[in-house]
């Protein structure tokens, strides 16, 4: 027998030792099933066998070590399993192996120096495990490797260089661990790094030069840090570039125009920083761009115009210094689901066209200036285009803290979308329409008004 296939059942058994038996297999496919238990000690004895693949099962206890028996071994892969211990030093002897995956585990204990003999390897992940201690600078053996997965884990220390400047180096996922230090000056090197991912750690220091000059990014994650610097200088044109998140960490100066240059950039996110200056209008150039946070910064000025040029899922720009009004281009962002415009200095009214929004689900535009009616009267009842009726699916809109004036429309009745309200703190007179997200809200929802009246209790 030369294969043995196994999968996608619900087979729910312990594996029994006389597998150990069938020294002929050379691929043994047990994933995706229920099988629980240990892995037998026997398993060593498939001497002939390359390819192990029993992830996603309930598998427990620890990794056998006679598996370092198994030299011909070029994929191994038991994630999303219940195992435990350490990873074995034994391990290190299958130098043929080019995958090894355990990801998903209980795994514990340090990442061994013996690991660094699989000098074959390709793609090596050992996340959302219990691992800790240091990244072995040891690991720069492996010249070979492509992927690097080390997050959700417990490990501490610096990042080693060596490691940043591995040849093949593609991916490096690092986030959710404990590490400290700067930033290797060696990140991306090779030319070939495309997924760089430290979010949520201690680090801290500058941004190194080689991280501003790397045109192979696609994913670049740095949340959750303390890293400093001015992002005007540290960050440069990347043309292959999907997503970046710089927040929160201790960035300041100005948001440079190369980011309107980066033309396959979908996510960009600066939240929780010191960023200060105004949203250049260049953005508009990021053709591709569904998703900006630059929320909980310095900002002042304007809005830009040119946001209407882009198919816009998400726009956070709440808690700034954000002044004037809502550009009405924004009612030809027809894909919008998310805008968030808080606790800004924008004043004006609110733009009727904000209405041509079908697919909003959340709107907030409290804790502003705006001194004019709530504009979108009557928008159910067919006065305004058909095509804004679809301002149904709203689900969440909050307008509180402003100077809103007048009565709210009676057509709110008919948004059977939405679930929360909030118009407190405003000057809105007159009955609240019969609509069950605005009958179930609090009296706080309500409160600050002169003159709101309905049968929910206190007003």
């Amino acid at each position: 027998m030369a294969r043995f296939l196994l999968y996608e059942n619900q087979i729910s058994v312990l594996i029994p030792p006389e597998m150990g038996n069938l020294t002929s297999l050379v691929q043994l496919y047990m994933n995706t099933n229920n099988l629980s238990g240990p892995i037998p000690s026997t398993f060593g004895e498939l001497k002939k066998l390359t390819v192990l693949y029993m992830f996603h099962n309930q598998l427990s206890g620890s990794i056998p070590l006679e598996i370092g028996n198994m030299k011909s071994l070029t994929a191994l892969s038991l994630y999303a399993n219940n195992l435990s211990g350490q990873v074995p030093a034994t391990l290190g002897g299958l130098t043929n192996l080019e995958l090894l995956h355990l990801y998903e585990n209980k795994l514990s204990g340090p990442i061994l120096d013996e690991l660094a003999n699989l000098t074959s390897m390709v793609d090596l992940e050992l996340s959302e495990n219990q691992l800790n201690g240091s990244i072995p600078s040891s690991l720069s053996n492996l010249k070979m490797l492509e992927r690097l997965y080390l997050r959700d884990n417990q490990l501490s220390g610096t990042i080693p260089e060596q490691i940043a400047s591995l040849p093949n180096l593609s991916l490096l996922q690092l986030e959710s661990n404990q590490l400290i230090g700067q930033l290797p000056q060696t990140i991306c090197q090779n030319e070939k790094l495309q997924n760089f991912t430290v979010s949520n750690n201690s680090l801290d220091g500058p941004i190194p030069k080689s991280i501003k000059d790397c045109k192979s990014f696609v994913r670049v994650r740095l949340e959750g840090n303390q890293f400093t610097g001015n992002v005007f200088e540290d960050f440069g044109v990347y043309p292959q570039l999907q997503y970046i998140d710089l927040s929160p960490n201790n960035f300041y100066g100005e948001i440079s125009s190369n980011w309107g240059e980066c033309p396959n950039l979908r996510t960009l996110t600066m939240a929780g920083n010191n960023i200060s200056g105004t949203i250049r209008p260049e953005i508009g150039n990021a053709t591709q761009l569904q998703a900006l946070n630059l929320s909980s910064n310095k900002l002042s000025g304007r809005i830009p115009m040119e946001f209407g040029k882009l198919d816009l899922l998400k726009v956070i720009l709440n808690d700034n210094q954000l002044s004037g009004g809502i550009p009405s281009e924004f009612g030809l962002l027809a894909d919008l689901e998310y805008l968030d415009l808080s606790a800004n200095k924008l004043n004006q009214s609110i733009p009727e066209n904000i209405g041509n929004l079908p697919k909003l689900i959340y709107l907030n535009l409290s804790r502003n200036e705006f001194s004019q009616k709530i504009p979108i009267r009557n928008l159910l009842k067919g006065e305004i285009p058909s095509a804004l009726s679809s301002l149904e699916s709203l689900e969440v809109l909050n307008l509180s803290h402003n100077n809103l004036s007048g009565s709210i429309p009676d057509s709110f009745g008919g948004m059977i979308g939405l679930l929360t309200i909030d118009v407190s703190y405003n000057e809105l007179e007159g009955p609240i329409p019969s609509n069950k997200a605005f009958q179930n809200a609090s009296i706080e929802a309500f409160q600050g008004n002169k003159g709101l009246c309905w049968d929910v209790p206190g007003l």
